[in-house]
């Protein structure tokens, strides 16, 4: 088999299975491992293909810019962006923690980690641990309802005390957002 057909080959195993290890298609192939990173390195040098921590896998046609966030498609480049981590090594921005617990309720069977920053520290956080406060009296200029991160519950209580809003869970606030969303347009300024 010519190098061009063992890549067609690779291709279409990744296209129908996701991810596959070089050990994997090398035995498939019944070709030595080093040929296969052969096969891969024009793939790799054309975008075809990425290394992940589980093997090879293809690079999917996002028609979403990845600086955008997947749900209302505003730029999510600021400090409130949000970071959906999913099963198959993909992540997709959402702008702020309002549209990352939307897309969160919307897919979180295929999510392994949703990452957030406190608005205090702008340290990383896990939003499943965080305290989220809904509706505060301050225009951060983003999505409707707007939800702030923070790591510690008692930060978020006195920003409470100070801007107002309702404190909630990681999932009270998927449940708070989704249940005033439902029948909405959420991302208006």
């Amino acid at each position: 088999m010519l190098p061009i057909d063992r890549q067609q080959q690779i291709l279409t195993w990744l296209e129908e299975e996701g991810t596959l290890r070089v050990s994997e298609i090398s035995s498939r192939l019944e070709v030595s491992e080093m040929t296969v990173y052969r096969d891969l390195k024009p793939l790799l040098e054309e975008n075809r293909v990425h290394k992940t921590s589980n093997g090879i896998s293809t690079i999917k046609d996002q028609s979403i810019p990845t600086n955008n966030c997947i749900y209302c498609l505003k730029p999510a480049t600021s400090r409130r962006s949000v970071q959906l981590v999913k099963k198959d090594h993909t992540i997709e921005q959402a702008c702020c923690p309002h549209c990352g617990l939307l897309r969160y309720g919307d897919i979180q069977g295929e999510v392994v980690q949703i990452m957030c920053r406190d608005f205090l520290t702008d340290m990383t956080i896990s939003g499943k641990t965080a305290t989220f406060l809904i509706d505060a009296d301050l225009n951060l200029n983003c999505c409707q309802p707007q939800v702030i991160a923070f790591e510690s519950n008692k930060q978020a209580r006195q920003f409470q005390t100070g801007f107002g809003g309702h404190l909630h869970s990681f999932q009270e606030a998927i449940a708070v957002i989704s249940e005033e969303m439902s029948g909405s347009d959420c991302c208006h300024d």
